[in-house]
């Protein structure tokens, strides 16, 4: 039995002749909409609107964000997305007049402020990465990786067109193989061995003189650091390709280690992962690239560059692929991003990677004794354990743990991913969660493993929609209410 009462949509809350606003009496002549607008312009009858008061509307949008799990009411151990919690002092400096009421069509003399702040994030991620040239331009991680693609396709046609394969390891993020097709390259799957490591007989089988890029995440999505990255660079540098980083896990090695020292060629950042900036949630993201110096003349254009005391945009790049963004990209993200890495400066981000490895191996060392971890007893920033033994032994599966866990005030864990580990359940707690917040989740699921499959099976208990189908919702979504429906 669910004990929250079902929120009303705002057409069911509908009721003719309610308004939520009062306007004035038009003080100048009335003239027909058809003389304003042209025809084609103009619906045949008004929007079948929902009709409700002001406070109907509040009462509406205030319940539904009560029933929502976020960062800032719920512990989300995502693994891979690293839900962190987003510092409230970074949203109230972004939200300065100083920064929020700037308009990218500005003169660049009356945008120094912004100009120079964006430099110094250029300098400050390209000092992270140890990568010489950065681009701030792409909207987020996704993007940035097919911006980076976008960027060493267009170095390979000047130098060596007949590289169009990317080799990418099998337990890699799902974006990879998508945005090298997108870039027009051929992505080519590389096996992992048993370790959960990139397989170098494997790879080197796949190294050819078609080779353009390896795409490799290191920490891997098992959330092991790849001891062979040495080897690995070195193989695919000696065929003539490029590395590409994948920055989903930086927050593990902030400050301890740079992907430009161990030889990647090019890289993006997840600014909402490593920097602690809002999770996108389908709004604007950030996603900046760092790439080695041969392909610094092919970025995205524009560049903030330091001219003596000032600061412009340079668009002079003939080899550019171009804009990847609208203005220079999502610059409120990289505001709260320049916040986050000048309140914690170069010592403070090293603690912030040491502190997410502990939490991550202090939780593995809770929950391995009941939901086994494959891939060993330390991990980086995250780690995946399984539930396949309990499936075997009581018919528990990991979606029936990850529903459960709600009715604790947990959101779930990554599931299902990576497709390597049968069963899987991806934890990442990061960084900002307390040790007391991390024992009641490992006591949680422990509580969990302990029940029965009948109880599980139709959990959650306490939500007001326990189990949607999600196959039907997917093959036949409900974009529009009626009241049939």
């Amino acid at each position: 039995m669910r004990n929250q009462q079902a929120t009303k949509l705002l057409f069911e809350l509908s009721r003719p002749g309610c308004e939520a606003t009062v306007l004035p009496e038009c003080d100048v002549p009335a003239r027909p909409i058809g003389e304003l607008l042209p025809a084609e312009a103009v619906a045949d009858a008004p929007l079948p609107l929902p009709e409700v008061t002001e406070p109907d509307v509040v009462r509406h949008f205030v319940n539904l964000s009560g029933k929502n799990m976020s960062v800032d009411t719920n512990f989300y151990p995502l693994g891979s997305c690293t839900m962190k919690y987003n510092p409230k002092r970074n949203e109230r400096l972004s939200s300065l007049p100083a920064w929020a009421d700037l308009h990218p069509y500005q003169p660049e003399a009356s945008l120094q402020g912004m100009l120079e702040m964006l430099w110094h994030c250029q300098e400050m991620l390209s000092e992270i990465a140890g990568l010489p040239a950065v681009s701030l331009q792409p909207a987020a991680g996704a993007h940035g990786e097919l911006t980076a693609l976008f960027t060493a396709a267009a170095y390979f046609r000047d130098h060596d067109p007949g590289r169009k394969k990317v080799l990418i390891p099998d337990q890699a993020h799902g974006t990879n193989p998508a945005s090298a097709a997108a870039a027009g390259l051929t992505a080519v799957e590389v096996k992992s061995n048993s370790a959960g490591l990139v397989d170098l007989d494997d790879l080197r089988a796949k190294l050819d003189e078609t080779t353009a890029v390896f795409m490799i995440t290191n920490p891997n999505t098992l959330g092991v650091f790849d001891p062979q990255i040495g080897q690995i660079t070195k193989l695919v540098h000696e065929a003539g390709g490029l590395i590409y980083l994948d920055g989903a896990n930086m927050n593990a090695i902030l400050g301890v280690t740079r992907p430009g020292d161990f030889g990647a060629n090019m890289m993006h950042f997840n600014p909402h992962k490593t920097f602690s900036t809002p999770h996108g949630g389908g709004g604007p993201g950030a996603g900046p690239i760092a790439v080695c110096e041969r392909l610094a003349p092919y970025l995205p254009t524009p560049i903030v560059v330091r001219e003596g005391d000032g600061f412009r945009l340079d668009f002079n790049r003939p080899k550019s692929i171009g804009r990847v963004r609208s203005f220079f990209g999502n610059v409120g993200v990289l505001v709260r991003m320049y916040c986050y890495l000048r309140t914690h400066g170069a010592e403070g981000l090293r603690r912030v990677s040491e502190n997410a490895v502990l939490n991550a191996n202090y939780l593995l060392a809770r929950v391995k004794h009941f939901l086994p971890v494959p891939q060993g007893d330390r991990c980086m920033h995250e780690f995946v354990a399984t539930s396949s033994k309990l499936k075997a032994e009581k018919h528990i599966s990991t979606m029936d743990i990850a529903k459960r866990l709600l009715d604790f005030g947990f959101h779930a864990p990554t599931v299902y991913f990576p497709l390597i580990v049968p069963e899987a359940m991806m934890i990442e707690p990061t960084e900002t969660e307390s040790k007391a917040t991390l024992d009641a989740f490992a006591e949680a699921l422990f509580r969990i493993t302990e029940e029965s499959h009948d109880l599980l099976a139709e959990a959650p208990h306490t939500t007001t929609i326990s189990r949607p189908d999600e196959v039907l919702a997917a093959r036949q979504p409900r974009l529009a209410w009626s009241p049939e429906a």
